[in-house]
């Protein structure tokens, strides 16, 4: 049975605490080394926490521009406390892997003696490609992370899910990491209130950012990745560098108070690089014609 704890956090990033949290609790099968993909949070967002704070070795298993597979998982050599997957896969642009394949990998973590854990951020988001519901995704795995920001739109705040005995441990580790705060209330408070405010709305965003990636991709000056997306995320690849798509975003913040990306990516060739796009109520007000327009300013 899943038991919820809410894990606040004083950090500005919600995610670190409840992730390495988890890895640390099934370490203590005595294993301590664990694997997930090369783009996981681990190392680009958080510093190889895991390493500095718990001694957890990781495993980046799979190619760095495509989904774990559970032959990667299989040819893994060192005996695994967990395998993690991010769910949706947001640097590969907000992809997963099918409901088949998801099993197949849970199933060879779980053979190798490994136990299983979702950092699902963004699971309202992978709900709309699965189109399951979410206590059946959840399911698969022994352990879950949730925003309550992400997509929910709320303030901070994280929940971590597992069965009693993981929850009662989990508590103990809140205290000590620093995430345990005395009045924790406004973060779930949101988080509810937008449980039935936008979580309903989600797949009409979705189908808007499909209908914005068909747009960019017939006009051929850019491209996304996915082609079609599968979430409410996806990226623009742009035949510019980098350091010139900056520029020119900054330009069109500056001149017309829109600001089309929060970061940026490099590509393994220099003269292409790209930005995410994240569909939710701000975005609706763009039509697929105003993002084409609006791509074809940062190319000028």
């Amino acid at each position: 049975m899943l038991n919820p704890t809410a894990l606040p956090r004083t950090t500005p990033d919600d995610q670190a605490v409840p992730l390495t949290r988890a890895l640390d609790l099934h370490a203590a099968l005595g294993r301590w080394a664990f694997a997930a993909h090369p783009l996981d949070h681990f190392d680009g967002w958080e510093g190889r926490n895991y390493a500095v704070l718990h001694q957890l070795r990781m495993h980046a298993i799979g190619d760095r521009h495509e989904l774990m597979t559970a032959q990667d998982i299989r040819q893994v050599g060192e005996p695994l406390a967990a395998v993690v997957w991010e769910l949706p896969q947001r640097e590969l642009g907000g992809i997963l892997p099918t409901w088949g394949d998801l099993n197949e990998q849970v199933g060879a973590a779980r053979r190798k003696g490994a136990r299983v854990h979702m950092d699902g951020a963004r699971l309202w988001e992978a709900q709309t490609y699965y189109e399951r519901p979410y206590h059946e995704i959840a399911a698969l795995f022994d352990s879950v992370y949730v925003s309550l920001y992400k997509s929910l739109a709320g303030i901070r705040g994280a929940v971590l899910l597992g069965d009693d005995e993981f929850i009662g441990n989990a508590r103990v580790w809140n205290r000590r990491l620093g995430g345990l705060l005395p009045e924790a209330w406004p973060f779930a408070l949101a988080a509810l209130r937008n449980l039935d405010l936008v979580l309903p709305r989600l797949p009409e965003f979705k189908a808007h950012a499909v209908q914005l990636a068909a747009a960019i991709n017939a006009d051929g000056l850019a491209c996304t990745v996915p082609a079609v997306p599968q979430t409410t995320i996806f990226h623009i690849h742009l035949p510019i560098p980098r350091a010139q798509l900056e520029r020119a975003g900054l330009a069109i913040r500056q001149k017309r108070g829109i600001q089309l990306f929060g970061s940026t990516f490099s590509q393994p060739n220099p003269r292409w690089s790209a930005f995410e796009v994240s569909v939710g109520e701000n975005a609706l007000a763009f039509s697929p014609g105003d993002l084409v327009q609006l791509v074809r300013d940062l190319m000028a």
